[in-house]
């Protein structure tokens, strides 16, 4: 997916065509788990739409529950969701920061091979 070490270092316009295309694909992460949470609130914590979605945006983003749920099915249902959050909101940030760490990391390692070779012509 990345270039190696021994590539050089990706032009602007590509880097910034990666760092959108990730970006994108964390946005589809996000809209697939708001919807899920969404549904999952409306109908096994029979809460409102709009409240499913505030629960839903609320839990993703690690905030807390707003409503409390009354019901086993409810309460099951929060508990998963709970979990699948942190997961995906980690994984996001790891998508969406992964092209520009491997950039910074590339980039010392380019100018590290530089200097080896600078070196090398020396002696």
């Amino acid at each position: 997916m990345f270039e190696n070490k021994r590539d050089p270092l990706l032009p602007s316009a590509a880097f910034l065509a990666r760092m959108g295309r990730n970006f994108a694909f964390g946005l589809l992460i996000v809209a697939v788990s708001m919807l899920i949470g969404s549904c999952g609130y409306h109908y096994f914590g029979e809460l409102a739409w709009i409240d499913s979605v505030l629960n839903a945006a609320m839990i993703l983003t690690g905030m807390g529950p707003v409503n409390p749920m009354t019901s086993t099915a409810g309460k099951l249902f929060a508990t998963f969701y709970a979990l699948y959050s942190g997961i995906a909101f980690l994984t996001m940030i790891t998508l969406i920061l992964a092209p520009l760490i491997h950039r910074l990391l590339h980039r010392f390692h380019v100018d590290e091979g530089e200097d080896d070779d600078n070196t090398s012509n020396r002696t």
